[in-house]
């Protein structure tokens, strides 16, 4: 029997504003971005320091590996990065030369798409492992729960101050609207009905909320259209309604980064200011043990079916 092991894939980022031209490089395959983007991009990270990302993404697999330890499954969980370091290519030299024959591969990117989990599965499918890829798990029960665990007491909460029910606005990132339409020989990506429909499960698990919105964020400096409704458009039509606070939960995302600690908190919670709208989030999920056992058991099924394989 070849070694197991579970590999997570994340998105990366970098540890100093010196970095980020080198990381953006990576992140556009080497397409130069104008100097002004790139100067924008490190006030943004200026301003929250710097990203957790890659430190909550540790953490968050030592949880899966104890999840899985607890049921039997005693493997090793890697991580690695797709933009930055840990790379993919250098992870998965390191869990060959440990000995690992075959891998459970989950991306932390719930929702599948061809500009996000596509490329993440393109750079292992190389690698020379037999490997099981996770390419979609936006309706798994755990990380809905997961998500209405963060979500229920922060809605409790504002909607107590206020004196009357808050409407809760979830978000995605948003893509190029060209990266997701249909084309010749390709059907159209599943991206954006798989964000709004974990948003959907994530409302009905909080059934007392009884106003929700959908809107895709940070849409990029890059040419051409991102899909939207734009979390400002979606904004400003909650401020109309007469509301004078609003909860935004990204669903998209599994740990504060900078689309959480700069997009979220500091630019759309001064753009709802302008509109006189309060704007709170529930925690991210980082180390919630609820989703660590939404990854496990979505690795014990890929090592499960690894396992099948080799035994046909």
């Amino acid at each position: 029997m070849g070694k197991q092991a579970v590999l997570l894939l994340a998105h990366g980022t970098p540890e100093t504003i010196e970095q980020i031209p080198e990381y953006l490089r990576n992140v556009t395959g080497g397409r130069p971005l104008p100097h002004e983007v790139v100067e924008e991009i490190q006030r943004r990270y200026a301003l929250i320091g710097r990203s957790p990302l890659i430190e909550i993404t540790h953490e968050q697999s030592r949880l899966v590996e104890a999840e899985l330890a607890a049921s039997g499954e005693r493997v090793p969980v890697y991580v690695a990065m797709r933009n930055w370091y840990p790379y993919i290519a250098d992870i998965v030299s390191r869990m060959r030369a440990d000995g690992v024959e075959e891998a459970a591969v989950v991306c932390l990117a719930p929702q599948n798409s061809r500009t996000s989990v596509g490329l993440y599965r393109r750079a292992v499918e190389t690698s020379g492992l037999r490997i099981d890829f996770t390419a979609s798990w936006a309706e798994h029960p755990l990380l809905i729960e997961a998500f209405a665990e963060r979500l229920r007491p922060a809605w409790n909460k504002f909607s107590a101050e206020t004196g009357a029910p808050v409407p809760v606005l979830f978000t995605a990132h948003s893509v190029p609207t060209r990266t997701i339409q249909a084309s010749e020989g390709q059907p159209a990506d599943p991206y954006a009905d798989e964000a709004r429909r974990t948003a959907e499960l994530v409302a009905a698990s909080v059934p007392e909320i009884p106003q929700w919105s959908f809107a895709f964020q940070s849409q990029g400096a890059s040419g051409g259209p991102w899909i939207g409704p734009s979390v400002e458009q979606t904004l400003e039509s909650i401020a109309a309604s007469g509301a004078k606070t609003v909860l935004l939960q990204p669903i998209g995302f599994l740990c504060d980064h900078v689309e959480i600690l700069y997009d979220v908190d500091i630019f759309f919670r001064e753009f709802a200011r302008k509109l006189n709208l309060r704007l709170e989030r529930p925690e991210s999920l980082n180390a919630s043990v609820t989703l660590a056992r939404a990854i496990a058991d979505l690795a014990r099924q890929g090592l499960s079916r690894l396992k099948m394989v080799r035994e046909e």
